[in-house]
């Protein structure tokens, strides 16, 4: 994989000659590298006060969010389709592409879960599939366990640096955008609708 930072480095010192200024991509990688980081790499929180911040930040964005004991989680899940009367749902490994536009939905696993932005981090994985089951139909339903969340951005990155090369997506709550006329509009990128089971 190319360096980006090597690349970002050449880009700025172009710029600064084309200003006047005699910089070379080597003092702009080493200026970049003396810039102070002191944003927060982990967290003492402790694990029911991260389930509380993930829940609020889940909320705050319309999405559904549903506890659940382990041993329950099958239960929970047949409770949350039945009420939004979902009956033809994709499950990783068990699909096929030509399904992709009939399916009504999606019931994935994660690899992490950051509370502090209430994302949620899918890789193409057993138990995840490919990303495009969680980008196309307009449901989605998560199950997240408790001891997947994690407090910052930092330590999710952390988690899944051994599968960093995988296929990943990065979701805060319900597709929506409002670059048209900023009018807010769901499921312009993925899906509408979503719910997260939070298994403990």
């Amino acid at each position: 994989m190319p360096d980006s930072s090597t690349a970002r480095s050449r880009i700025l010192a172009s710029i600064r000659m084309s200003l006047g200024a005699a910089s070379t991509a080597d003092s702009i990688a080493a200026e970049y590298g003396t810039i102070a980081r002191h944003y927060n790499r982990s967290s003492a929180a402790e694990e029911h006060a991260l389930l509380d911040l993930f829940t609020d930040r889940l909320l705050e964005y319309d999405a559904g969010v549903h506890r659940s004991s382990r041993e329950g989680i099958a239960a929970t899940v047949a409770e949350i389709l039945g009420l939004r009367a979902k009956h033809n749902i994709a499950v990783p490994d068990t699909w096929s592409k030509d399904q992709l536009d009939k399916v009504e939905g999606t019931l994935s696993a994660c690899s992490v879960a950051i509370a502090e932005t209430g994302t949620i981090v899918l890789q193409n994985c057993p138990g995840q599939g490919p990303r495009s089951l969680s980008l196309v139909p307009d449901y989605f339903l998560c199950v997240v366990l408790a001891e997947q969340i994690v407090a910052t951005v930092p330590e999710a990155f952390d988690r899944i640096l051994a599968t960093s090369t995988l296929p990943t997506t990065f979701i805060s709550g319900p597709s929506a955008t409002a670059d048209i006329e900023m009018t807010r509009i769901k499921g312009v990128h993925g899906p509408r609708f979503l719910d997260v089971i939070l298994a403990t």
